[in-house]
């Protein structure tokens, strides 16, 4: 018996890093699992993991019409869809805050927080209606409530979906929607410099990981892990919490 056997989820971001790994771990514990991408390569050789329990539907966060279409094609291919990940996100290079474009805010915002906007609006009505509740899971940062120089709209972006996921909790738990978010640190996703600033290499790991308390950076496990647990029954009593996946670097 899976963990998640007879659940239906949408995950977005399917096609590479957390939206992959929570993918295939979903379908791995039961669920059925409508993978959406901007990026068709990348969600089809998701499915192709699991062909049976995955499918790729191409999306994009930031159009509501694509959201609607996307959650029709989860019911319509699954019957149901209990389970919503907002796993798609955006950012610019770590950087002088000064030097981050009007085009990069806009698309961190677009990507970060109206793609979570427009997700939970095309999701919840049919939750409510099916009378049996659901979940949805925000992927957020540990920037939400650590921040650090060089992507400060990135980390306000994560807040917002810090800050939201709470409030959704409060607004929809009547209906037994519970909402929670993960909040990763950096993994090995080949986005350290990115994030960091820092070039990767094995002196600027050991630097940024001086600062994390079990002394590593994260694994995609560690957040698909964490989403499962999220996402069954064992968390059931759980909504509205913001967990920090992070070895411990927010303490």
């Amino acid at each position: 018996m899976g963990r998640l056997d007879g659940k239906v989820a949408i995950v977005t971001g399917g096609g590479s890093g957390f939206g992959a790994g929570i993918s295939k771990a979903f379908a791995a514990e039961g669920a059925k699992v409508l993978v959406g991408d901007i990026n068709q390569a990348g969600g089809e050789a998701t499915v192709a993991t699991n062909p049976s329990s995955l499918a790729f539907h191409k999306m994009d966060v930031t159009k509501s019409a694509d959201w609607k279409a996307t959650v029709s094609a989860c019911i319509e291919k699954f019957g149901r869809c209990d389970i919503l990940v907002n796993n798609a996100g955006w950012s610019y290079t770590n950087k002088p805050t000064t030097d981050v474009t009007e085009e990069e805010f806009e698309r961190t915002f677009d990507i970060n927080v109206k793609g979570v906007y427009l997700g939970c609006n095309a999701w919840i009505q049919q939750a409510i209606d099916r009378k049996e509740g659901g979940v949805i899971i925000n992927i957020a940062s540990v920037g939400a409530t650590r921040p650090r120089p060089g992507l400060v709209w990135y980390n306000a972006s994560k807040g917002a979906i810090w800050n939201a996921t709470k409030g959704l909790a409060a607004e929809y738990g009547p209906h037994q929607i519970r909402v929670v978010s993960i909040c990763p640190l950096v993994t090995a996703t080949g986005l350290f410099s990115a994030f960091t600033g820092m070039e990767d290499t094995p002196e600027n790991r050991t630097k940024f990981t001086s600062n994390v308390p079990m002394g590593r950076i994260g694994e995609v496990d560690d957040v698909t892990n964490a989403c499962v647990f999220m996402a069954s029954k064992e968390a059931g009593f759980i909504t509205g919490v913001n967990l920090e996946v992070d070895g411990g670097r927010c303490i």
